[in-house]
């Protein structure tokens, strides 16, 4: 017993990083963003196993901001899992969750097309389709989804409709099946739920007002934040300091020829970096240091 080899390791699963990269990596990768030096080093060695001449697309990312705020994935997550869908040409989608089935409701909102009605709503109905077959990918909808797209009275426009919603689906390793449209124009579509449903909730309840709707005046609300700016700088001996709060509250200390960050320049003889961060709530605020480090008051 005292010689004898003790048991090894012959096989591990692949990580969910790996795992990842082993189903989706192709040519559409451009770049790879890592914000940890362990995960870079990992999936570099992964991808210089399985696909070499990509090794250089991963890329450390250093920056001051968040990684998902800097690469806008935090509004793509509220952008996406919302009841209200945006579309890049000004129409956006409804979505509502029954106990039964999905429902989609594709609306043109405020898009305008030059080649009549009929053309519009199929230009705006082939947009909605892409970004059907996507979110129902990302959100991992499953059961039975009721499209409703807008009216198209030609036929041959209804037919090309489903053509590109069949297009767009291919990519979708869930089993489905996806309908004609009917005579009210609604696309049935059944899909298999790989795994629970990605359920994320984007509505927000204010913390300032907790839903009374009133909030401190922001006159005041500005005057203690340059309270706290002189303190720190002219009693704390602060250096390299930044402050960020909410893109509103940015706007209105950078905003106009002579700004209040630039009175504050005049001031201190130094200038203080104002960011906008969106995760932040109206009047929430803080200064850090050029490290990164928040500083307390």
């Amino acid at each position: 017993m005292r010689f004898s080899t003790p048991p090894k390791r012959i096989l591990i699963e692949l990580n969910k990083t790996n795992s990842l990269l082993r189903d989706l990596l192709n040519n559409d990768f451009s770049n790879v963003h890592v914000n940890n030096q362990e995960f870079a080093d990992n999936i570099k060695a992964y991808i210089a196993d399985i696909a070499p001449s990509k090794v250089k697309i991963v890329k450390q990312y250093k920056g001051k901001d968040g990684i998902f705020e800097r690469f806008g994935v935090n509004k793509q997550i509220k952008t996406l899992f919302g009841k209200k869908v945006p579309l890049g040409n000004g129409g956006y989608l409804i979505i509502e969750h029954t106990e039964a089935m999905h429902v989609i409701d594709v609306n043109s909102g405020n898009r305008k097309g030059a080649d009549g009605q009929e053309s519009n709503a199929l230009a705006t109905n082939i947009e909605a389709a892409k970004e059907i077959a996507r979110v129902l990918q990302l959100r991992d909808m499953g059961g039975i989804i009721c499209v409703d797209f807008i009216d198209m009275h030609d036929r041959s426009n209804n037919k090309a409709l489903f053509e590109k919603m069949k297009e767009f689906m291919k990519s979708d390793r869930a089993k489905h099946n996806i309908l004609p449209p009917s005579k009210f124009g609604v696309i049935e579509i059944t899909r298999q739920r790989v795994k629970p449903e990605t359920d994320i909730k984007t509505a927000e309840l204010c913390p300032t007002c907790k839903g009374t709707g009133e909030v401190q005046a922001s006159i005041l609300f500005a005057e203690e934040i340059e309270a706290n700016l002189n303190f720190l700088i002219e009693k704390k001996k602060e250096k390299d300091i930044s402050l960020i709060v909410h893109p509103y509250i940015h706007s209105y200390f950078t905003s106009g020829t002579i700004s209040r960050q630039f009175k504050w320049f005049l001031k201190h003889k130094k200038w203080i970096p104002v960011r906008a961060l969106t995760t932040n709530h109206l009047l929430e605020y803080s200064f850090v240091r050029k490290n990164g480090k928040k500083i307390k008051i």
